[in-house]
């Protein structure tokens, strides 16, 4: 409290009952307690807040709000905040709404009130169209609220929906996080978790062991490296605290507060103009060697700073944020480094869903094609590639934003289509010299159209190699797309900056007018 005003009224009662009170909702559940989060390498929920905020921001709702439950010797345990610290506050000058759960107090679960406080400050952020940012530590539903603590992630579930592409929703999972908690961070649109503090799963391990006899550790059902590299839950992995919650600022400078709002501009360093002596280097001549697609983004875009999302999930596609000349833009573009580059089920959700938040808010979209197909496979096959597959179609099509492709080398297929080409309304689609824009490879298509030929011949196996270089001269190139119009120009890869960013300048007012109707039907 202002020292001027605590003179003035020279501590009163009244101002010496309130002192009290917020000293005593500071301290959460207590000296030990807070001691033992530090121990755990953890922060309290007031550090987190104040290291995640800019300085003197942060302006608290409901300090001194008190559960009602008197069952189960509840009435004993009674703390200012039940357990979640509310409140607005600025990050690098930009408004949000957050909320920081205690673990000190109750373990951070989750009671009516609890879950009253989060509401509140989630309706907060939908009135002022500003990013609700949470930071969850908590052991799930308070068992001795009952019904109540359910009612409770009902009503947060239904906001996180209802918030869905109006304003960023952004989670930090800094601790527990299970049962049905884990399903707010699941709808929400960014994840970071801590490597070795941080866990989410519907059940728990001990759950795990009596139903189904299966003896496993909470990091290996649940931890941080699951959910980043296998499940996809999670798009970031931080070592700490500290180093999420730096995280978060990070995907907020790249983001708009609302879907109505244009995204973040920064003075760019890098010039529009400015071309790549090595581009063309990066990418090898034989379409069967491997290369770094990362390298080519970062010769393209500001600075050679490229954001990635889900670093470690599906790796045979690349996804992230970037900056072309001081615009955020989002990137998609396939990693020939990994599995060639192929389409599978998790690259395809991967990448819909991302393609899917950028329209949301209205984020321009490039597309760096070199895909050979599909996975082949029963395994992908039974388990949905069809579905998923049509998941990032669905996504690529339904989106309005402005889109622009450089199609690099391959592009096969079903797998040509789906990565935004003109027939999926590609608003620009550019193409390298070195693309190769057919039905398949020139070995199997060869195969296919000629085989039956090449026994009759004298040669058959001379035969066919000749086959497969006519139908690499009819096809293996950019022209014939060219000729039909799929592809609007042929680029030397040394202009693609310059190239894209025209285009994306050209298309800063594009407009859609979509059919009326409730929501389309996306294949789930």
């Amino acid at each position: 409290m202002d020292q001027k005003l605590l003179r003035k009224h020279h501590f009163s009662p009244e101002i010496i009952e309130l002192e009290t009170k917020l000293d005593q909702a500071r301290e959460g559940g207590g000296i030990q307690r807070l001691e033992k989060q530090h121990n755990q390498g953890k922060l309290s929920a007031r550090e987190r807040i104040d290291e995640l905020v800019d300085t003197d921001s942060f302006e608290e709702f409901d300090m001194f709000r008190l559960h009602s439950n008197q069952d189960f010797d509840l009435e004993k345990q009674r703390y200012l905040g039940d357990g979640v610290v509310t409140g607005s506050a600025k990050i690098d000058g930009r408004s949000v709404y957050l909320y920081a759960q205690d673990f000190t107090v109750n373990g951070g679960s989750l009671s009516r009130t609890h879950a009253e406080k989060i509401c509140k400050v989630m309706d907060m952020a939908m009135k002022a169209r500003v990013p609700i940012i949470a930071l969850n530590d908590s052991g799930g539903a308070r068992v001795q609220d009952g019904i109540d603590s359910l009612a409770g992630y009902g009503d947060i579930f239904q906001r996180n929906v209802t918030a869905s592409g109006v304003i960023p929703q952004i989670t930090a999972i800094l601790g527990p996080c299970a049962g049905g908690a884990v399903y707010s961070p699941a709808i929400q649109d960014f994840v970071v978790m801590t490597k070795s503090n941080s866990y989410m799963f519907v059940t728990g391990p001990k759950v795990v062991k009596q139903v189904i006899y299966e003896e496993i550790s909470s990091a290996d059902l649940g931890g941080a490296e699951v959910h980043t590299q296998k499940s996809g839950v999670a798009h970031f992995i931080s070592k700490d605290d500290k180093e999420a919650l730096f995280t978060i600022r990070r995907i907020l400078s790249y983001i708009p507060p609302n879907n109505k709002k244009p995204t973040p501009y920064s003075s760019p360093a890098d010039k529009p103009g400015r071309i790549s002596k090595i581009i063309d280097s990066i990418v090898p001549d034989d379409n069967h060697k491997p290369y770094d697609v990362i390298e080519v983004i970062k010769e393209v875009v500001d600075s050679g700073v490229f954001f990635e999302i889900s670093e470690m999930f599906a790796r045979n596609i690349v996804v992230g944020f970037c900056r072309m000349n001081g615009h955020p833009v989002g990137v998609v573009a396939n990693q020939p480094n990994v599995m060639a580059g192929v389409l599978d089920i998790n690259a395809s959700v991967k990448a819909a869903r991302f393609i899917r938040f950028c329209d949301a808010f209205n984020i321009p979209l490039i597309t760096f094609v070199d895909v050979p197909g599909f996975m082949p496979g029963s395994q992908q096959e039974h388990n949905g590639i069809i579905r998923h597959g049509a998941k990032l179609l669905y996504a690529y099509a339904e989106a309005t934003v402005p889109k622009v492709t450089v199609i690099m080398r391959k592009a096969y297929g079903g797998a040509y289509i789906i990565m935004n080409s003109r027939h999926l309304r590609g608003d620009v689609v550019y193409a390298w010299p070195t693309a190769e824009i057919a039905v398949m490879g020139a070995r199997g298509a060869a195969e296919i159209i000629f085989r039956k030929d090449a026994g009759n011949s004298g040669d058959p196996e001379a035969y066919m190699k000749g086959k497969e270089k006519e139908y690499e001269t009819l096809f293996s190139n950019p022209y014939r797309a060219a000729e039909r119009g799929y592809v609007d120009h042929v680029i030397v890869p040394e202009e693609t900056r310059p190239k894209l960013i025209k285009a994306l300048e050209i298309l800063a007012e594009k407009q859609v007018v979509e059919p009326d109707k409730k929501h389309g039907c996306m294949p789930l």
